[in-house]
């Protein structure tokens, strides 16, 4: 299993994450999320949109899991925001 880099503020990340990714597949027009949709489902489904137009690398399959994914978006977010951001405390 590979190694994961430790981020500290990854909660935060994951809901810039979540909001990026929104944006991401709204203005795509192939998603339209619901107030009554799930956090599980938003982070899986820009998961896998992120790794259908290779914006990140896939999990291996036997890596694939809701922390995982979490965590690969948390990463994603990392890189997208300004160096500036309050998410972003390196």
């Amino acid at each position: 299993m590979a190694k994961t880099r430790k981020l500290e503020n990854e909660g935060e990340l994951l809901k810039e994450a979540i909001r990026l990714g929104t944006t991401y597949g709204e203005k795509r027009g192939v998603v339209e999320f619901e107030a009554t949709d799930s956090a599980h489902d938003k982070i899986e489904y820009i998961y896998r949109l992120l790794v259908h137009d290779q914006l990140i690398q896939p999990l291996a399959k036997i890596e694939v899991s809701q922390k995982a994914m979490a965590h690969k978006l948390a990463l994603w977010a990392d890189k997208m925001l300004p160096a500036d951001h309050p998410s972003r405390k390196h």
